[in-house]
This record gives C-alpha cells, structure tokens and sequence, in this order.
C-alpha cells in the first residue's frame, strides 16, 4: 500500500513538471463554440444591446490595422455594446497566436468555411462588420477595413443603437 502511495505521488509530481499546453495557463479560450446556430442565438440572446460584429483573419492586414479600433471601442462601450469576433478561413494556431499577441476584451466565434459570416452577408470582404441593433436586427454591413478609430465610433454611433 505504501509503495502505491509513493507511485502515485510521484505521478503527481511528475505531471505537475510536465509542459502541457502553453495556452492553458494563458487564460481561458478566446473562442465560442457552435458555429452559425451558435452565432446566431448569441445575436438573438444580446436583445436589449446592440451588437458590433468584426470578421477578421490573422493573414489580414487591413483586418490587424484595425484591431485596435475594435479593442479600444469595445473597453470604451463595454456594459452599454456587445462586441464579438469572428475569425474566418483562418488557421487556428495563427489565429490563437494574434489573439494572444492582440488581446481583445471580447470572445470569437471559429468560422473556417465562412458560414458564420453568411448570416450577416459578410462573406465577400476581409474584414467585414456588422451591426445589430437593440432588437437584434441585423442595421448595417460595413465591408473592408476602417481606416481610423473615429471612423468606426461614427458607425457605432449611427447604428448600434
């Protein structure tokens, strides 16, 4: 019994030293599961908020400009606007690396064959956003990237609401 009880502390010693997955102690995962019907009851579970919508992707350059804007806007609005992501025809350990490496307060949804970004006619473009209203409606699709953080303020402003 005695010996069992040192084999198992020292296969507890053991995993306690072992590498793992560097991403585990870096915080909970940044991505939501469920693909569109899990998109899309997440529109629908905001009612009451307006929601702000950046497809992006991590070999974007327009899509990492921007990144920033949509940080920033989302710390600025948090409580009052809904921010999500969604990553598109992306690789996931590019897209985890730029998030870990652009941190931004709000989840994203894994949307590798662009159907996440059908719902919101938001297929065509890198990046795309797109903006519900309060009621959950789909107000606006703004296609291609935002050229300054005041340019994406004005759009959430007109129709965030």
């Amino acid at each position: 019994m005695r010996r069992l009880a040192i084999a198992a502390v020292g296969l507890l010693l053991a995993a306690c030293g072992s590498q793992g997955s560097p991403r585990a102690a870096s915080g909970p995962d940044p991505f939501l599961d469920g693909g569109r019907p899990a998109f899309e009851a997440f529109v629908k579970e905001q009612r009451g908020h307006p929601v702000v919508v950046n497809k992006w992707a991590s070999w974007c350059g327009p899509c990492r400009a921007e990144f920033p804007f949509f940080r920033d806007l989302a710390n600025k609005y948090k409580g009052k606007i809904v921010f999500v992501g969604v990553n598109s025809n992306d690789n996931n350990g590019d897209a985890r690396d730029f998030l870990e490496d652009n941190p931004v307060p709000y989840k994203h949804f894994e949307d590798p064959k662009l159907e996440v970004a059908a719902a919101f006619n938001g297929v065509q473009a890198f990046p795309t956003t797109a903006f519900y209203d309060k009621q959950g409606e789909l107000a606006f699709v703004h296609q291609g990237g935002y050229q300054s953080e005041d340019q994406l303020a004005e759009d959430i402003d007109r129709y965030a609401r």
